[in-house]
This record gives C-alpha cells, structure tokens and sequence, in this order.
C-alpha cells in the first residue's frame, strides 16, 4: 500500500545538517511498510558519515554535501544506482571522522536526487530504507566502506488498543509540538495527520522533532517498534512542558509590555490634554513646592537638600510609586518650622499669676519653674537640664505644662509616652518604606508650627523596650541639652534643632526612668494634696469646670465646703484630685437630669443628699484606733497614691520563740522585723524584759489589710516598737505615729515620702510623729500649712523612739510574762 505524501520543499522549515550550515526538509517515502522490510541490502556498503542528523527507515531527508570524500561517493553510488549507509558522527565537528567517531547503528539509504544548486553547493535527497549494524570497516580509502548486518525493526504482531492509544498519543502531542512552535509551520500537522503506517509515523516525527542528536540516535538504536514509540512520546511530553511554558512566559511578557505601553500611551495623552487645559498636576506640585520654599527660613543646607530632592520629583512620572513617596518627603520638609519661633514673653510676674491661677498650692514646683524662666530670660537659651515633674496621678503634673506655655506665650504639644515600645516612634522611618513617616517628635514641632514650644512627654516612665528597639535611648538625643541642637530624624535625614525647645517631663515611678535618662532630667517632686487645698481646687477649679460642662450655672447648684470635704474623705482615696473631679462630674450629672426633667430639689446640696447621688460611701477615712492593747502601734508609709497609715500589731503566745509574719510582707519588711526582734534579745535588760520569755514565747507579727502588698524599710521602728510593746505589756502614747528605718546597731535612719506621710497623719488625726533627726530638713521645706497641729521627735536611736512611744502604765489585763 502506498502512502506517498507530497510536501512543499522549503515550506516545513524543519532543519537537520550534515555539514554546518546544511538545510534539509524531511518527507514521506511512497513505499509501505512491508515493502520496507523486504528490501534486499548488500553485505557490504559505502558508509557516509552525517552531521547533525540521523536518518530514519522510510524518512525521505535533502541533506548538502561538502566534503570530497562525500561528494565522490554520492556520486559514484547514485550513478551505479546503488546503495550507501548513513551513519551520524558522535562529534559533528570532526572533518575527517573515522569508525570511532561514528555511530555504529545507521540507516541504509537509496539517493533519490543529486541537485547541483546555484550557490555552488550539493544537495542529496536521500530515502532512508532499513537499519543496519557496522561489524568492520573494510576500506578508508577513497570513502569507507564497511562490513554491516541489517536490523529488523520488531512490529507488534497485530496492533492492539494498547499500541493503537501509543500512536495516537504520539500524533496528539506531535500536532501540539507544531502549534507551540512558531519556527515549525503548520503543513507539517497536514503531513501527520495523513500518514497511516505507524512505524512510519514514530519514524518521521523522531526525524523532525527538536531533540539532541544523541536523542534522536537512542531512539534509531532501539530495535522494538513500541519500545521506541514509548521513548519517543516520552521526550515529546517534556517537549510540550519547556513548550507551553515558553509560551506562558512570552503571553505574560506581551501582556505586561501591551499594558505599559497602552499606560504610557494614556499617560501621554492625559498630559497633552492637562497641558492644553493649563493643569499639569506634576508642574503644579512642583510649583506650589517652589512658592512654599521661598517662605521657609531654613538654612543653607536644608535648602540645598530639598532643590536636590525637587529636582529628583520633577523627573519621576507623577502615577509612578515613587512619585508619592517622594512629594509626601517634600511636603514634610515644607510642613515644618525651620527656624520659626513664637515671641516669648518674660514677664516673670505675669507667669506666677498665671501659675497661681492655674494651681493651687505645689507652691515649691512653681518657685522651680519661675527660676527656670528667669534664667532663660537673662541667658537667651535652655542650656540646662529638662524638668521632669515627678510624682502620684491627677496632682497637675500635665496640666504644668500648659501653664507654662500659656505663661510664656508659646505654643503647647503633648505627646504621650505611655505603653511606647517601638524606637521608630521617636526617630521614625527611613523614607523608603511603605508607609514612612517622621518620628513623634518631628510631628509635634509640626503641629506646634513652631520650633520653640513647650514640648510635654507624658509618662516617661512608662516607656518600654521589645526587639523594635529601646525608645528610651532615643530620647537621651532628644533631652540632652548638648545634643538636641542637631536631631536625627530617620525620615527627614537632615539633623533637627530641638535646642529652643522647652521640654518638660512627667511621671508617676522615678524607679521605672532609665539611669541615663533620669541623669539628663531635673527631678522635681509634685507631692499630693492635704483635704484643706482639695476642697480649694474643688472650690476654685473643679466645681466651675464641670457646671460648664454639664449645661448648669451658679444658680442651679451651691456645694457648700462640708460637702466637698465629705466627698473627699467619704468618696476618694488618692494624693491629687482626678478621683475628686468624676465624683463632682457624678454629682452635676445628677443635678442636671433634675433641672432637664423640671424635677424640684435643693440647690444647695446637703451631706445627708450625697448618697443619693454618688451612691454609698467607699472609704473610711483612716482614724487613730487607740492604745488600748499592748502591740498595737500606727506607723506611716508611702503608696503611689499618697501616703498611708500603717498598724502593726504583735501578740504573744505560748510556745518556743517563733516568729510569724503576716499580711503579705515583702523581703525589707520582713528583715525589718527579724531586726527587731534581735535587737530586743540582745537589749532586753534595758527594757526590764525577761531574757527566757524570746524563748518560751511565740511572737506573732500581723500588718491588716493582708491583700494589699507592702514592702520598704521605713517600718523598722513601728515594728519594734510593737514587739517591745507586746513583751512589757506596756501602753504606746496616744495619737502617736513614727516611720524610719532601724539598724541592727539600733541606729534610726532617714526615709522618704515625709509630706505625704504628714498628710496620712493628719488625716487620721494624729497628733505627734517620731522621725529620724535627718528628716528634720524635710520638715523644713514643708508648708507651715501642713505642720499645723502636729508635734515631731526627731531621734538617733531606737532607744529613744521606745522612750517616747511607751508608756510606763501596762494595758489593762496584761499577759504574765
């Protein structure tokens, strides 16, 4: 059966080379399959060596021929009407190959066509017969001629599904190949959809496909016809793979490259239109830039950075990224105050009323800050250290701040450091990042809109540090008086004056200030308030503040002082007035729902009407409780919130003198008592105490309100004063209070938090207090206010605190010890 298949020469474009530069156009032979196998070879042939190429059985291939040897034997053989056999070489590049250099495994071959063509070159068709094996060469000269033994190629005896799905699959991913490959034109899908023999078909697509040549020749050296197909379509698939994703990488290449240029064909027209309508929106960022700068007053440098930075904008594409990063830089630049500053005003008398007006009392803060206005009057600048205002909530440590501004006539910026764990806050972010912006000091000198403010850094001891970096370090830059003048902003990358700003600090815990920052600070202590200057603010501040804010006037409510004072110690427990302030709020709110509602009730509020409005009273206020039982002693201490009173209470029972410690002590107040108790054992004699009863009795030692945690040293004389008191059975003194610290020498040391200390002691009405003689300084910068009433000893040893404090009278019913 024939299947003879005519094919354009030169339309399939498919190039295999004997020599370097040789084309060659495979097509079909015109004999059948079975024709093939009948073909008679001789025993012996001339053997032509191929480059680049391997021939197949049944393959028709136009190869060129250039070599002498090769001419003479094409020659000879295609005038003697004879056969050669084609052989490809395993280096192409070799010009005089021997049997080494060539594949044993060939293809016998008939010439069909010898073409003389008008370049000077020879082309020979070749039709492609059977395969063959080289056993010997038996001549070089003038061709080789070798000794060979044919191959059969081994067909399936019948062609089942199996062998029938092969083909199939072969043709399928063939005609693929084809239509994924530009350089391979589409006839060729023409001639394998006609060819009907299958050795035939795995034959002619093994000669066109796109493979290596050591490829092509592993499938000619495979004898079993669907062993050879299998390997065929096996390099097919891997062929379609780099194929189609070739072609996917080429679509998204084009589609990218259509989708610039159809944006940059839109952007040009955009701008032609904008330019004929006058509203180019680039120029007119850049002009406006260019009319703001000529305002600024900033130095040569900055104004050399930001030419070079509009220059950089002028030549990027306004929908590019980069375009808003770098107008969002600029406008920054604009944005803030170089070299602007407000007048301040040095009217020192001026600021103390304003001060005054604004707080009561804290009359030592306000002396410190006057003091620091009048030597930035007579010096010009702020070459000192930063205040920071230190001590419990709600006592107008951020209110200061205000003051001052308002006093000085300069603008005012908080900015709150609570809870401030990344250093990026402070110094912000390199430009470059998605989303940059100036750290939180560089925004507040743009909100104030001046570069000489007072700056207010709330809650610098509430700063924190992660793996973002420690904001603490950042501001030592910030509040160093040396280095402020030259602040570096990570966005802005240009150094900041900061040296004319006023920065004023505050904080609840010195203990929680970094060491280095506390050391560039001045610490200035803002001590609570006594019930008398509470109920002043509440009288002058408070009370007004909050009918403003409720809608009410004068006329609605009259809250006398009894009342104000009953809200204070019935209703707040705290050193400043925060707490003083929601309890007036609470009340005017209950006021104005009556005067919404047109109800009837009495302007002027009783004391017996506040729990009506602010609900049951919270606290008791701290009372002196007597000194009815032996052990029993009021010390003083310190909380964040004010000062306390303490009560430490020792008993005694049978046993074999163990100590008990009781309401949640801390390590200091635990060796406190182990102190005392110490120092009892080895001083018992003074003090007329049996030496066996440390021994024969357990001392129990209990500090009330256990839930609550207390540590510190300052409860040293309390205590012994209590287990002296618990082993003589003798009364403490009357409405008497004491706090220092004890050593095992029995010396009395000083401690601190003395003025609030006072105001406890005041409150829950004592009358004398024992202190350390060092202490004695502290009571002389108090107010004479605050010392009204009260009587001090001021002692060196614990003698002299248990003379004092106890009593010669016993309690009544005292333990037989």
């Amino acid at each position: 059966m024939s299947s003879k298949i005519e094919i354009n020469i030169g339309s399939i474009g498919l190039t295999n080379l004997m020599d370097e530069d040789s084309d060659f156009i495979p097509i079909i032979a015109d004999e059948d399959e079975s024709a093939i196998d009948e073909f008679v070879v001789p025993d012996s042939l001339p053997i032509l060596p191929l480059r680049n190429t391997v021939l197949f059985p049944g393959v028709v291939i136009p190869i060129t021929v250039g070599r002498e040897k090769s001419l003479k034997l094409v020659r000879e053989v295609y005038a003697n009407k004879g056969l050669l056999g084609a052989v490809s070489q395993i280096d192409y590049e070799v010009e005089e190959p021997e049997v080494e250099d060539m594949n044993k495994i060939g293809t016998v071959a008939q010439i069909i066509k010898i073409l003389e063509m008008p370049d000077g070159t020879t082309t020979v068709i070749l039709q492609g017969k059977k395969r063959f094996e080289i056993e010997e060469m038996t001549s070089n000269d003038p061709y080789h001629v070798a000794k060979i033994s044919t191959l059969k190629d081994i067909r399936p005896e019948s062609e089942d599904d199996q062998f029938k799905a092969l083909v199939g699959s072969i043709k399928d991913i063939a005609i693929k190949v084809i239509k994924l490959s530009p350089q391979i034109p589409n006839e060729a899908t023409f001639a394998i959809k006609n060819i009907e023999g299958s050795s035939f078909l795995i034959n002619f697509i093994s000669s066109n496909s796109e493979m290596k040549l050591i490829k092509k020749q592993g499938l000619l050296d495979i004898g079993v016809l669907q062993d050879r197909a299998m390997k065929l379509l096996e390099i097919l698939s891997a062929e379609v793979q780099i194929l189609e994703l070739k072609d996917d990488i080429q679509s998204k290449v084009k589609t990218d490259m259509d989708q610039q240029q159809r944006e940059y064909l839109l952007h040009q027209q955009m701008k032609t239109i904008q330019d004929e309508l006058g509203g180019n929106p680039g120029e007119e960022d850049v002009m406006e830039l260019e009319e703001k700068a000529l305002e600024k007053l900033w130095g040569d440098e900055v104004a050399e950075v930001f030419e070079k930075e509009l220059k950089k904008l002028q030549r990027l594409n306004p929908q590019a990224a980069e375009y808003s990063v770098q107008l969002n830089y600029l406008q920054e630049m604009i944005d803030l105050p170089w070299n602007e500053f407000t007048k301040d005003n040095f009217d020192l008398k001026n600021a103390q009323n304003v001060l005054d007006a604004d707080h009561f009392g804290l009359e030592k803060v306000k002396d410190r800050i006057i003091e620091h206005l009048a030597i930035l009057k007579l010096k010009g600048d702020l070459k000192s250290p930063i205040l920071c205002l230190y001590g419990p909530p709600g006592v107008g440590k951020t209110s200061l701040g205000k003051s001052i501004a308002r006093a000085l006539d300069r603008k005012y910026v908080r900015m709150s450091l609570g809870g401030l764990h990344d250093e990026s806050e402070i110094r912000g972010h390199r430009k470059t990042y998605i989303g940059a912006m100036p750290g939180r000091i560089i925004m507040g000198m743009k909100k104030a809109k001046s570069s000489n403010p007072v700056f207010i850094l709330d809650e610098i001891d509430k700063v924190g540090s992660d793996h973002r970096g420690d904001p603490s370090s950042a501001l030592l830059e910030v509040l160093d008086p040396e280095q402020n003048s030259a602040f570096h902003d990570n966005f802005l990358d240009i150094d900041y004056d900061l040296s004319k700003v006023m920065f004023v600090a505050t904080a609840n815990n010195v203990g929680a200030i970094s060491a280095p920052l506390r050391d560039r600070m001045e610490m200035i202590d803002v001590s609570g308030y006594i019930t008398e200057e509470k109920a002043e603010i509440a009288k002058r501040h408070l009370i007004p503040k909050q009918l403003e804010n409720h809608g009410l006037t004068a006329e609605h409510v009259e809250v006398p002082n009894e009342v104000i004072v009953q809200i204070i110690e019935k209703y707040t427990r705290e050193s400043g007035v925060r707490g003083l302030d929601q309890k007036i709020a609470k009340l005017m709110r209950g006021i104005a729902k009556k005067v919404a509602m047109e109800d009837n009730y009495e302007k002027v509020i009783k004391v017996d009407e506040l729990k009506s409005y602010l609900g049951a009273e919270r606290f008791n206020r701290d009372k002196y409780q007597g000194n009815e039982f032996a052990g029993v002693v009021t010390g003083l201490a310190w909380t964040s919130v004010g000062g306390e009173i303490l009560y430490v209470e020792s008993s005694l029972s049978p046993g074999k003198g163990k100590l008990t410690l009781t309401g949640n002590l801390g390590d200091v107040m635990k060796e406190s008592a182990l102190l005392a108790q110490e120092y009892l054992r080895a001083h018992a004699a003074k003090l007329d105490i049996n030496q066996e009863a440390f021994d024969k009795w357990n001392l129990h030692i209990h500090v009330p309100e256990g839930a609550i945690p207390k540590d510190g040293p300052s409860a040293g004389v309390t205590m012994i004063t209590s287990i002296a008191s618990a082993f003589t059975q003798r009364k403490i003194k009357k409405n008497l209070a004491m706090t220092g610290e004890i050593t095992l020498r029995g010396k009395v040391l000083p401690v601190g938090g003395i003025r609030e200390k006072i105001l406890a002691a005041k409150r829950a009405g004592i009358k004398e207090i024992i202190l350390c003689h060092e202490n004695e300084r502290d009571i002389e910068e108090i107010k004479p206010i605050y010392l009204k009433g009260l009587k001090f000893h001021y002692v060196e040893d614990v003698m002299d605190v248990l003379e004092i404090a106890l009593m010669k009278q016993k309690v009544k019913e005292p333990v037989s010890i």
